[in-house]
């Protein structure tokens, strides 16, 4: 009889020999929880005051956590504000995967609906406030604009890939290249508003139309 403990339910191979994926463990969740925490208190600070006003101190505080805890954990203030930028484009972009595969069979009507999502959701985030206040936030500009690029990559590919699903006979450079101009517009009127939301949207659809329209017709 072999000494071999008897697999657990979590290390019991699913139907067909894959293993389940294991749970993190209490030391991984621990941190999540960790780095959630000081990223909402960012948030929270950015509620109240520019981005150059909070200091490390300030956001620990918030956070309930030490100074020290919040420098071990993300090294940096600059390093900081890159995830915390990175989080809410995130979250920005999971506003618009919906409006646009709702409209899947309307594609001027999809950008204009994802145009017009983002910049609703944008309109009470504190990252779009500050950039669009221009008040000590050059930092959190720089992340998305000049210094911007991991943040445009990823919501530009993120966003290529919602419209591929949505229009699987487009070429995915066409696709890269519709999400790339809506991620910069979006991004540049929700700084820098020019008027309501739904018909800066339809501004946008209108211009990106005939282009949608010849790419389509292409495919189909």
């Amino acid at each position: 009889m072999s000494g071999r403990a008897a697999p657990t339910p979590d290390d019991t191979p699913a139907s067909g020999g894959v293993v389940k994926p294991l749970r993190p463990t209490l030391a991984e969740a621990t941190r999540g929880l960790l780095r959630a925490r000081v990223l909402d208190a960012v948030d929270d600070l950015l509620r109240q005051r520019p981005w150059a006003s909070s200091s490390m101190a300030d956001i620990a505080r918030v956070g309930g956590v030490s100074r020290q805890t919040v420098y071990n954990e993300f090294g940096s203030r600059e390093a900081l504000a890159q995830e915390y930028v990175l989080r809410e484009t995130d979250r920005f972009l999971a506003t618009v995967q919906q409006a646009v595969l709702d409209h899947r069979d309307d594609p001027r009507a999809a950008v204009a609906a994802a145009f017009d999502v983002f910049l609703t959701a944008a309109a009470d985030r504190p990252l779009i406030r500050a950039i669009a206040s221009g008040d000590g936030s050059d930092e959190l500009l720089a992340l998305v604009t000049t210094d911007g690029g991991p943040v445009l990559a990823i919501a530009t590919e993120r966003l290529a890939g919602v419209m591929q699903t949505g229009w699987p006979g487009v070429a995915l450079e066409e696709t890269r290249l519709v999400a790339e101009c809506v991620v910069r517009l979006a991004i540049s009127h929700a700084a820098l508003p020019s008027g309501p939301a739904d018909l800066t949207a339809a501004s946008v659809a209108r211009l990106l139309g005939p282009y949608l329209d010849g790419v389509l017709g292409a495919a189909g």
